[in-house]
């Protein structure tokens, strides 16, 4: 008796990711799955304290959550908040902390306590932007009402008042080098500098699109905006001269932030991708991808942590693995060289006995069904979860195989109602896909004819075969659509073909006239 040749699963090539530093970097997750944190609404600012252990502040609805670094629940709750709450932002200490909110009035509050400290009013409309200068003791703030203000924390009064904008100022940020200057950008398509010695701004830039976020390198001298799918980078000292547009999200850039060497970008869209770009060559060389769109984004200073809000109010939290240091790891001493390789260059000589040990293989479990002709066990255990959904070419290379031996159609008989509907989803779900079209063109033609008798007797069935329909119909005016296609090309390449034909007969036409005029003269 011959010995069983297991079955043949076709190799379909893949391809291969390229895998570079910064994807081995972005993708050293700590633990696997991200932590997911549900809010009370939509995550619309997240904000890292620049001290250690570096908390961080997340503002939805009404509330300002604390969370450590690796807590699931807030360690600390700011909810003096009639209405909204907007953009909490930690001063440079990590000692104070700033919010708008829907009502008009800023309140400033300290991490020790929970009652404000103090609380600015003012503003007529809901204030969606406020931070810190850097001199640690003014506030600017922005807001509905298209005015951006500068506040005075001593004595909690108004400094001064610029209404330049004309629509909704959304976004903004203060410069870590001079703490006079701070930026805002509003949904009036501009970003705006001012400096609270003038009375004026000093600096305006045309984004093109409603501001969503805006963004200054530590070194001040450039300005990052993003609104609509555009992030721009700007160059202050040269007055706001553009450097780089970058388009690489498909909807509305929401948030921007940096890492802390500042070399690498992040920006997140309602796309729900998060974008990595390197600060030298602004091209992408990473991105993240999400369950929903993204309205907030941060980054923890030791980049260690990435914190991520979305507008179904669910807050993601992923650790990076901190990097080892060779120096304290002790590599255990492996064999030398030699040791593997001994023996294999030994030639045995005519005096010596050779015994050859037997390899054993290990059969799987539907080859071990196949050997012994148990055809629908085979199929059964290639329609388990495993299997089925994450190596569909094994399942098609074992009906195949069926198929071949002349008995798919006694494997696929005798079912009861829940392994039928097994089939029909399997069947339904990848007979679109060419590689394994051939095959399972064949399954469904012979599920039909065994079970067509019992049509209308079970929903689900019913369901299944509807579903199966809907799916090849689809797939025929696709294919129908293409011909479409190939026809018209076809027919221009056809075209083509004619004029440069005829071009080439008059070339050489006029070509053989002008030599016979030459030869008569």
């Amino acid at each position: 008796m011959a010995t069983y040749k297991p079955v043949v699963v076709q190799a379909i090539p893949k391809l291969g990711e390229r895998i570079t530093q910064d994807t081995l970097y972005w993708r050293g997750d700590k633990g696997g799955t991200p932590v997911q944190i549900k809010e009370f609404g939509a995550v619309n600012k997240i904000d890292f304290s620049p001290v250690s252990p570096y908390n961080y502040a997340v503002t939805a609805s009404s509330r300002i959550h604390i969370y450590g670094r690796y807590s699931q629940e807030p360690i600390k709750t700011f909810s003096r908040f009639k209405d909204a709450a907007y953009c909490a932002t930690y001063r440079d200490d990590g000692n104070l902390l700033v919010a708008g909110s829907e009502e008009g009035s800023i309140r400033l509050f300290d991490l020790s306590g929970r009652a404000p400290l103090r609380q600015f009013d003012g503003p007529t409309k809901a204030v969606h932007v406020v931070g810190f200068l850097s001199d640690k003791y003014r506030i600017f703030s922005g807001g509905d009402d298209y005015s951006s203000n500068l506040w005075d924390i001593p004595s909690g009064t108004e400094i001064v008042s610029y209404n330049e904008h004309t629509d909704y100022v959304r976004c903004g940020c203060a410069s870590k080098v001079n703490a006079d200057v701070f930026i805002t950008g509003s949904y009036d398509h501009t970003v705006k500098l001012f400096d609270a010695r003038t009375e004026s701004s000093v600096m305006t830039i045309e984004h093109g699109h409603p501001v969503e976020s805006v963004l200054l390198f530590p070194s001040g001298g450039l300005l990052v905006s993003a609104g609509g799918r555009y992030v721009k980078v700007w160059d202050v000292l040269k007055g706001g001269q553009l450097l780089v547009s970058l388009k690489n999200h498909h909807k509305t850039v929401t948030c921007l932030c940096l890492n802390s060497s500042g070399q690498r970008l992040l920006s997140g869209s309602l796309d729900r991708h998060v974008k990595v770009y390197s600060t030298t060559s602004y091209k992408v060389v990473h991105s993240f991808n999400y369950a929903t769109s993204i309205l907030s984004l941060a980054l923890s200073p030791e980049d260690e942590t990435i914190v991520v809000g979305m507008t179904n109010g669910v807050l993601n939290v992923k650790h990076r693995k901190p990097e080892e240091r060779k120096e304290n790891s002790q590599k255990k001493r492996q064999p030398a060289y030699r040791t593997y390789v001994k023996g294999r260059t030994y030639v045995p000589k005519q005096e010596d006995f050779c015994v050859s040990k037997p390899v054993k293989h290990v059969l799987r479990k539907y080859d071990k069904m196949l050997k012994s002709f148990q055809s629908s066990k085979a199929l059964d255990a290639v329609l388990e979860p495993p299997i089925r959904l994450y190596t569909p070419e094994v399942t098609v290379a074992v009906m195949q195989e069926l198929h071949r031996r002349g008995t798919l159609r006694s494997a696929l008989a005798g079912r009861d109602e829940k392994q039928i509907n097994l089939l029909l989803t399997f069947v339904a779900r990848r007979v679109i896909e060419p590689r394994f079209t051939p095959v399972l063109v064949t399954v469904a033609d012979m599920i039909t004819d065994i079970y067509q008798p019992v049509v209308g007797q079970s929903a689900v069935v019913d369901r299944q075969f509807v579903k199966l329909q809907e799916a090849i119909g689809k797939e025929i005016d696709y294919q129908e659509e293409l011909l479409e296609v190939l026809g018209m090309m076809d027919t221009l390449f056809a075209t083509f073909t004619k004029k440069t034909a005829t071009y080439v007969e008059e070339k050489k036409s006029n070509g053989l006239t002008e030599t016979i005029e030459a030869n008569m003269n």
